[in-house]
């Protein structure tokens, strides 16, 4: 018994190295500067999945740890072969920080997510996670999230990541005339969704969060994923319903006791709980009379009408006021500020400075908003929505109800076809 065991472990070591050599192979190929050889390396490590990746990061560590330490570090064509190397194998810009793999199959993912015991976290976007003008959101978690090195960390250990594109992000360029030209996207937004390894989503993160918040949702999503690892049936639909009821009455109770810390005048005929420290744990208005008929509706209903009456008083000063609250969820890390250091070399360390505020001020104002406005919607929606359980149906009502970016408008809202331009056709074009 021994001998066979021995023999056996032998085999796996050999095969263990032969299979390390050979991704380590990979890897040298893939930053070669002949084209169609780097080409076939990056293809091959992209099928291995993290191993892939992996190997990638760890032949070019080094390189990696000096552009991380030294955001001004030059980037010659050695380096600029190496993060086109890993972003197509990650399958996401800038991965180099991050160290993330990226499916773009979900029925890969989910596979994956059944082998590993892990949920899957699929994001949604306007372009795709490897296009330097995806739409904002996506740039934004790419910059703030994904580099962020506690939240890679947690997303690489704990998570199976995926990605789709929901339709190709538009694209608008600014010609000065005199060879000055300024290259942005415009509208679009993005959404987190938590699967389980059938695909079915449990729970939603719509647009931009904060580090810190980001970190919370992830923990939350992956207790409630875990917690129904024994339920089926009726007894899962009863805990998921829990979770979004308890969930959406802690955003209501949050958003309530905000507006009171910031001086806003609260709304009569709220009936407030309170824990026994004196803290809101709860809110709630009149309840709404629920017939027979339209019942599914008067519940979703019921799940949203506390935050729509907060909507009501919570103007842009109070919107502001509440953000400042929660400024510390917005507080990058050194990775992340590296990175923007990196793609704004021109600026002074003043101008740096006032950027750094404004757009953690920025990233403090989203979160708030996207957890007061559109998450309780996403709530109801999973609670009760026909199309919770088919991620296609109940993304596409994400987009064309919460978003209001409907697949049917094709040009997303920006074409006004009332409005007059005195420009032929409108300036519209179709190649």
């Amino acid at each position: 018994m021994k001998s066979k065991f021995s023999v056996l472990s032998l085999l796996l070591l050999v095969l263990f190295v032969t299979h390390t050599s050979f991704a380590a192979e990979l890897a040298d190929k893939a930053v070669s500067e002949n084209t169609a050889e780097s080409a076939a390396a990056i293809e091959e490590l992209r099928t291995l999945g993290p191993a892939g990746l992996n190997s990638l990061m760890k032949r070019y560590a080094n390189e990696i740890k000096n552009h991380i330490d030294d955001p001004t570090l030059k980037s010659d064509a050695e380096w600029q072969r190496i993060t086109k190397a890993l972003d197509a194998v990650s399958g996401q810009k800038n991965s180099y920080l991050s160290g993330l793999y990226w499916y773009t199959d979900l029925k890969q993912a989910r596979k994956v997510a059944v082998q590993s015991n892990k949920p899957i976290l699929s994001l949604r976007l306007l372009g795709r996670l490897t296009d330097e003008l995806s739409c904002a959101n996506s740039r934004f978690f790419r910059a703030v999230l994904y580099s962020n090195a506690e939240i890679a960390s947690v997303l690489r250990d704990r998570f199976v990541l995926h990605w789709q594109s929901e339709r190709p992000a538009p694209v608008v360029t600014i010609d000065f005339g005199d060879g000055r030209k300024l290259e942005r996207t415009i509208t679009g937004n993005s959404i987190h969704y938590v699967l389980d390894s059938a695909g079915i989503p449990i729970e939603a993160f719509p647009g931009l969060y904060g580090p810190k918040a980001f970190l919370r949702n992830l923990a939350e999503a992956e207790t409630l994923f875990n917690s129904l690892a024994d339920k089926k049936g009726q007894n899962r639909e009863f805990a998921l319903r829990g979770h979004y009821i308890v969930s959406n009455n802690k955003i209501s109770a949050a958003w309530y006791t905000d507006i009171a810390k910031t001086g806003g005048k609260l709304p009569e005929g709220f009936i407030v709980q309170k824990g026994p420290n004196g803290e809101v744990t709860a809110i709630n208005i009149a309840a709404l009379a629920i017939t027979k008929s339209g019942v599914e509706l008067n519940i979703l209903r019921a799940m949203t009408r506390t935050s729509e009456a907060l909507k009501r008083i919570t103007d842009e000063t109070a919107w502001r006021n509440i953000a400042a609250l929660h400024a510390a969820d917005a507080v990058l890390d050194s990775r992340s500020i590296a990175l923007i250091k990196r793609q704004n070399p021109s600026l002074s360390d003043k101008e740096f400075a006032t950027m750094l505020k404004t757009l953690q001020a920025s990233i403090a104002l989203d979160t708030v908003r996207n957890q007061y406005l559109m998450r309780p919607k996403l709530y109801a929606w999973l609670s009760q929505d026909p199309s919770r359980t088919d991620l296609e149906k109940f993304n596409e009502k994400v987009y064309a109800e919460l978003f209001l970016t409907p697949r049917t408008d094709a040009w997303l809202g920006l074409l006004d076809k009332d409005a007059y331009t005195a420009i032929d056709n409108g300036g519209v074009s179709k190649n």
